[in-house]
């Protein structure tokens, strides 16, 4: 579906040249929900951006349905840009039209007649969730609504593509939430295939498939999300796993629990797919003559299967818990010591 072959991208500053992105190479897939990953500075907003043409690669090739979009002009450009539609962190709504109106607006770009946009509109506002706001203006409106109508309308003119650029970053948690089961469920319902660029772990832990790790503008690391999860390759891809698998108290809970505790040892245990199931505390209890104290766990979901982690305190004598830390990883579940008393 987008193919991305030795993408560069320079521009050229007062004092030299920039590489905003350096030889980058992504496959996606068709109905695939891709997710790019980086801090501010990274790359990937300007990656999205030559997805659909509004910047053009320096060097390399990239492909969108079929068409190569980075050697395209004019009409041609115009063409392919309705099958990729953008939603965008700010919502980019106009503020003088109603949300049936905002959604509309593409549609009248492109010519449809009045009786089926406003047929293709209502059968949108209903996808979405919007009922009753039709004839609301964008200032009536919550943030969640706001970019409900922006999915809205990015979806007026049957898109194969939807790239979102920061799409929930303006957003609280809850709302966050709502918005990515809204695009899981028309990734499953449409079969759109869906590219998101973030900041976050934790909206490519809920609806991504797979995910790259940008860097200075190049790719470091790809791969299924339950993957990277799993066993993270380097230090930026570990410091984002750990947004969403250690919340900010668990450093301290283990320091003030160490203090309480100072023999033994501390363990981080991580459990993948079908190991976030097994009864393991109670068959560790059951078979080592140890003390187990459980200092904190988080068990999340992605879209290829579960994904937890647990820190717990081994306390008895040091040949059992070198048995039991056998055990455990017999048990396909990753064992990390995290301080030896």
């Amino acid at each position: 579906m987008i193919s991305i072959r030795n993408v560069n991208k320079t521009y050229e500053a007062k004092h030299g040249s920039v590489k905003a992105v350096e030889n980058v190479n992504l496959e996606i897939k068709e109905g695939e929900i891709y997710g790019i990953i980086g801090y501010s500075g990274a790359g990937k907003s300007t990656l999205i951006r030559m997805l659909n043409g509004l910047e053009i690669p320096t060097e390399g090739s990239i492909t969108v349905a079929g068409r190569e979009i980075s050697h395209i002009k004019g009409a041609k450009l115009r063409k392919a840009r309705q099958e990729i539609s953008m939603i965008f962190q700010h919502f980019n709504l106009l503020w003088s039209r109603t949300v049936t109106e905002n959604i509309a607006f593409p549609l009248e770009i492109a010519g449809v007649p009045k009786i089926k946009r406003m047929q293709r509109v209502k059968e949108l506002i209903s996808l979405v969730g919007l009922d009753g706001r039709e004839n609301a203006y964008p200032s009536q409106l919550s943030g969640g609504q706001k970019q409900r109508v922006g999915i809205a309308r990015a979806l007026a003119n049957n898109p194969k593509v939807l790239l979102c650029d920061e799409a929930t970053s303006a957003l609280d948690p809850q709302t966050t939430d709502s918005i990515l089961e809204l695009l899981v469920d028309i990734n499953k319902r449409l079969g759109l295939t869906i590219v998101l660029i973030t900041h976050e772990m934790h909206v490519i832990r809920k609806i991504c498939h797979r995910v790259a790790v940008m860097e200075g503008g190049s790719i470091v690391e790809t791969g299924p999300v339950l993957q990277v999860f799993k066993n993270p390759k380097q230090q930026i891809t570990k410091r984002f796993v750990q947004q969403v698998t250690e919340p900010e108290e668990t450093k301290d809970t283990i320091e003030h629990l160490l203090s309480q505790y100072p023999h033994g040892q501390v363990i981080q245990l991580t459990f993948v797919g079908d190991g976030a199931e097994q009864p393991l505390m109670t068959n560790l209890i059951r078979q080592f003559p140890l003390t187990v104290n459980i200092l904190q766990g988080k068990i999340s979901q992605t879209q290829n299967g579960s994904y937890g982690t647990l820190f717990i305190h081994l306390d008895g004598d040091e040949e059992d818990i070198q048995k039991a830390l056998a055990y455990i990883s017999s048990q396909e579940v990753g064992v990390e010591v995290i301080n030896n008393g």
